[in-house]
């Protein structure tokens, strides 16, 4: 049997803006490890406890081949369950075993997910600017580089605003005017299909930053404009509003980056309310639970268009590739690129050409970490400051 010696997290901020958690999962076979992703940047050090205080003791020992029994395990172990710490914990060490799986095996982990659907999954990068014109200049040098799925965004999430529209002595945040930031995003697009024609596919992220009638009313107006789909257009606790929705307009709708539990996506699936899943798949526990989802939604043609951002760890990447690659459902994959310095800490991170994410073809995730060289890059403290969102007149917002 290989069992499993130790299990040990390893924080790091290459990039300098997102606290990434790895967990490591050392076996009983000499050189034989695997890694996954546990990012929570902005509760690190909430997951690394979780991970080797209680996710450790239980696991040291134990086979390396019982993936799927070792997920249930520790998933009711705590009792309590479905938090974004203790899964992403549990995500930490599930991703390791997959990725020590496909080692023992000499096989990427889609092979053992059931083999390529397709030779690359097609991703889509990020547009922003402050006005309309430098969204454009961003959307053609994209354009320019291969890629044909396109999220465009103005002034942020939600439209950046000063100070100057709130009370005396307001708290500080990340302001913005959602009202402002509504009436905006219709003339973006209005804009850019002007001069792009249909030679794209748009996207665009509300970020929860709507009441939802407002998200209501927004992706009625956005429907001329034909986007490949809206993103998180209402909270978690407002998804019912989606049914209403639904009824009034028919611009695709992208929904899960801030859901936990299947709880929380099973009646948007079932009800196809939604047409593509968002989940942050550390956040949901790991490769096991979104194989699963990615199969449930595929009986729903509900398509994968898994969270990667900058603050989801290139294990993660790797992890989300080989779904997408496996997945019949697969719709498009959210990449933000990797550094130069993140690319020497984390050696096989994907490479994306042409607007295509290709594996490399080793075993497991085929990718490693250098541990000396990310410990040159600790972690920083506090909450980031665009978690701090405020409405103009200083009232604390979503998300």
């Amino acid at each position: 049997m290989v069992a499993i010696r130790d299990v040990r997290t390893i924080l790091t901020m290459p990039d300098g803006a997102n606290r990434l958690v790895i967990v490591k999962v050392e076996t009983t076979e000499p050189e034989l490890y695997g890694l996954g992703c546990a990012t929570f940047t902005q509760r690190p050090l909430a997951v690394r406890s979780a991970v080797e205080e209680y996710l450790k003791p239980f696991l040291l020992g134990k086979d390396v081949h019982s993936i799927e029994d070792l997920w249930q395990t520790m998933w009711v172990n705590s009792y309590w369950r479905n938090g974004p710490v203790l899964n992403n914990a549990i995500s930490g060490v599930d991703i390791a075993l997959w990725d020590i799986k496909g080692k023992l095996a000499g096989m990427p982990i889609y092979q053992l997910l059931g083999g390529k659907c397709r030779e690359a999954a097609a991703v889509y990068r990020h547009a922003d600017g402050k006005n309309e014109a430098q969204v454009l200049e961003r959307v053609q040098a994209l354009m320019e580089q291969g890629y044909h799925y396109i999220r465009c965004q103005m002034g942020g999430y939600g439209g950046k605003t000063s100070l100057n529209q709130s009370p005396e002595q307001a708290q500080p945040g990340a302001y913005y005017d959602p009202a402002a930031y509504a009436r905006s995003i219709p003339r973006l697009f209005e804009y850019i299909r002007e001069h792009i024609g249909f030679q794209a596919e748009l996207l665009h992220d509300v970020h929860e930053r709507l009441a939802p009638i407002e998200a209501i009313h927004l992706a009625k107006r956005l429907e001329p404009y034909e986007l490949f789909f809206l993103e998180d257009p209402l909270p978690p606790e407002q998804s019912s509003w989606l049914e209403m929705l639904r009824q009034q307009c028919a611009t695709p709708i992208a929904m899960g980056e801030l859901f936990n539990n299947q709880h929380e996506w099973m009646p948007l699936i079932t009800r196809r309310l939604i047409d593509f899943i968002r989940v942050h798949i550390s956040q949901v526990g790991g490769l096991t639970p979104a194989r699963k989802l990615a199969t449930l939604c595929e009986a729903f043609a509900v398509r994968t268009a898994w969270h990667g951002p900058g603050d989801t760890s290139p294990v993660g990447h790797a992890a989300n590739l080989h779904l997408d690659l496996s997945c019949h459902n697969f719709g498009v994959q959210e990449w933000s690129g990797f550094s130069e310095t993140v690319r020497e800490v984390f050696p096989g991170c994907p490479e994306v050409r042409n607007g295509y994410m290709y594996p490399n073809e080793r075993p497991g995730l085929g990718i490693a970490i250098d541990e000396q060289l990310a410990a040159r890059y600790p972690c920083s403290d506090g909450p980031p400051q665009w978690t701090l969102a405020r409405t103009p007149d200083g009232t604390a917002a979503r998300p």
